[in-house]
């Protein structure tokens, strides 16, 4: 875990040469995971959803740059009446619990607003000066450095769903759209990355984006990034490269824009238990911890300011209340907890 900790201590930019063989490395391993896990298509594929195990799973909603969010997840420890008690990191590394994130590793939020911005004059000068940006590139590579790390370590406890933000090349199509927001953070990615890692980096990026799954379930809750905009049969998942609008419904669905009952629906087809099954998501922030959507059947849990998880227990039925955990901001406290664990 050190070594995780080196990653989110960086000061500089990761190394292009190490970076990319990270990438082929993660690429490869999602192109080839267990069929009984995640099930194949009929090109003989890893397909699009995950299916859980009867362990505790966290689900890690929208990162947008955060490294230290996923370090301070691995240094918690969920007996926290023991200061002995095992790390996250230390049950995923025994395969004793699972971890899901929602997605959206790029682009810091509202807390770079300032930086953006900044960022946004580098771009329009062509990155002739690019300091702001190399931040933002620092803590977006990084991020997700550390879950190609975390994947490669762990890759049938360790899932990694794609959001409306894995779309390194600000691509319109296979299920994307260009984003925007603070100012043009997608295009402005991209042009930073052609010009500093170079169009085989980035064409190996975005190869590994679309390798990543879209829905985890296990039998009393399920997670994709957004809101189902409407009811996705799992032949339609497993097969998601053949449909582009599966690819955008469960990652770009707005406040609103599901089609009514699409959750419950979703629930009864993937879930043993759909009376009190539950669907986790981020996307849209929310306010103080949760939001409850679609009948109160469909939990967001993203808010950019919080470090919150949820942490469902195997055998109990998940309830938000109780299971939505907002951690400690403490990076001291994490890298002792991380260092410990790996001295």
């Amino acid at each position: 875990m050190q070594q995780l900790i080196d990653i989110a201590r960086r000061e500089g930019l990761p190394d292009k040469e190490a970076y990319s063989a990270l990438i082929h490395t993660t690429t490869d391993l999602l192109k080839s995971e267990d069929p009984l896990y995640r099930p194949y298509d009929e090109q003989n594929r890893p397909g699009g959803l995950i299916r859980l195990d009867n362990r505790p799973t966290i689900i890690i909603p929208d990162l947008h740059a955060r490294p230290w969010f996923l370090l301070h997840v691995l240094a918690y420890r969920p007996n926290s009446n023991s200061s002995t008690a095992p790390t996250v990191g230390e049950l995923l590394q025994k395969d004793d619990i699972q971890i899901v994130c929602v997605g959206d590793g790029f682009h810091a939020e509202s807390r770079a607003a300032q930086r953006w911005k900044q960022a946004f004059k580098e771009f329009s000068g062509k990155y002739r000066r690019h300091s702001a940006m190399n931040e933002e590139m620092r803590e977006s590579l990084g991020l997700m450095e550390i879950v190609m790390h975390l994947k490669t370590m762990s890759p049938e406890s360790f899932h990694y769903l794609k959001g409306n933000h894995e779309n390194i090349l600000n691509e319109e199509g296979r299920g994307n759209h260009p984003f925007r927001k603070f100012a043009f953070e997608g295009e402005m990615v991209k042009e930073w990355v052609l010009k500093f890692y170079g169009e085989e980096f980035i064409s190996a990026f975005a190869e590994m984006e679309h390798e990543f799954p879209l829905i985890a379930a296990d039998g009393t809750f399920m997670i994709s990034h957004a809101e189902p905009q409407r009811f996705f049969t799992p032949e339609e998942v497993i097969r998601y490269r053949k449909y582009d609008d599966v690819v955008l419904g469960l990652t770009w669905t707005p406040n609103d824009g599901a089609e009514e009952g699409s959750v419950e629906r979703m629930i009864s087809e993937y879930c043993s238990y759909p009376e009190q099954a539950l669907y986790f998501g981020g996307h849209r922030p929310v306010q103080g911890t949760f939001n409850l959507r679609a009948g109160d059947k469909y939990v967001q849990l993203h808010n950019p300011g919080t470090y919150s998880i949820a942490l469902v227990q195997p055998g109990i039925l998940p309830d938000p209340r109780r299971d939505i955990i907002e951690l400690p901001y403490d990076e001291e406290l994490v890298e002792k907890n991380l260092v410990v664990e790996t001295s």
